[in-house]
């Protein structure tokens, strides 16, 4: 079994769904954890409580992915609870589905853009800047940046960008033993936009046909891939980009 023992991870956007499975499996793995949310308080406090029932040690920090500056005290205040910062994962984001290029507003846009990318770059920056030695650095992307999915140009689109500084920043500090990668999930059911199971019934069935394992992703299949990029299994593995997708083509 991996041990994340003497580790400190803050896990963005990880009140709900993917990021909750992954804050709370690197707690069941030993790790210190950093929960961030930007409104949810109520969900933040109930991954806590979790945490804290498996004797983990945790604190919750309110930041807006969006704000530089609150980027920045989310680092602060994890260093000043636990004086150290070893995993960062780039989880927070925000989809935008079934909206044509023809039919996206500028308003829609710029949301996206602010938590998705600048978002993630800026906790990616942060991470090189803070993270100790031989840390590792996450980004959890979209099989939309492998496979465009008509009605996703935005959401798609604000996934791409961070990947290519997954590919910069593994190069540029990969001299400390840092490794950057990513995550590109598949469509997971119980999370995000698929929160409820008869939401999107097209787009599920159109994912659906395109699996031949004949399902969605779980939120436990992507945590199992966070759990080897943070783990010494994968201290020689940077730069890459997983796709968690059963084989799917589009």
């Amino acid at each position: 079994m991996n041990s994340l023992k003497n580790k400190v991870a803050i896990v963005t956007g990880s009140a709900r769904g993917l990021g909750k499975a992954i804050a709370e499996r690197y707690a069941a793995l030993g790790a210190d954890i950093v929960v961030n949310y930007s409104r949810d308080k109520a969900s933040a406090d109930e991954v806590v409580g979790n945490i804290k029932a498996m004797g983990g040690r945790v604190i919750a920090v309110q930041a807006d992915v969006s704000k530089v500056a609150d980027i920045e005290r989310l680092f602060s205040e994890a260093k000043a609870a636990f004086g150290k910062v070893d995993i960062v994962v780039a989880n927070a984001g925000i989809e935008l589905v079934e909206t044509p290029v023809t039919d996206f507003t500028e308003e829609q846009f710029d949301r996206v853009f602010s938590i998705n990318t600048k978002g993630s770059y800026f906790t990616m920056q942060q991470a090189a800047r803070q993270v100790e030695n031989n840390g590792r650095i996450i980004y959890v992307a979209s099989s939309t940046t492998s496979f465009p999915v008509p009605g996703m140009a935005v959401y798609g689109g604000s996934k791409t960008t961070p990947r290519y500084m997954v590919d910069v920043l593994s190069k540029e500090i990969g001299h400390r033993g840092v490794t950057v990668n990513s995550i590109i999930p598949f469509a997971v059911d119980h999370s995000g936009i698929f929160v409820d199971p008869a939401a999107y019934p097209e787009l599920r069935k159109q994912l659906l046909d395109s699996c031949p394992m004949g399902r969605l992703a779980e939120v436990e299949d992507v945590a199992n891939l966070a759990e080897f990029f943070a783990s010494d299994l994968s201290s020689f593995v940077s730069g890459q980009h997983l796709l968690v997708n059963g084989g799917a083509t589009n």
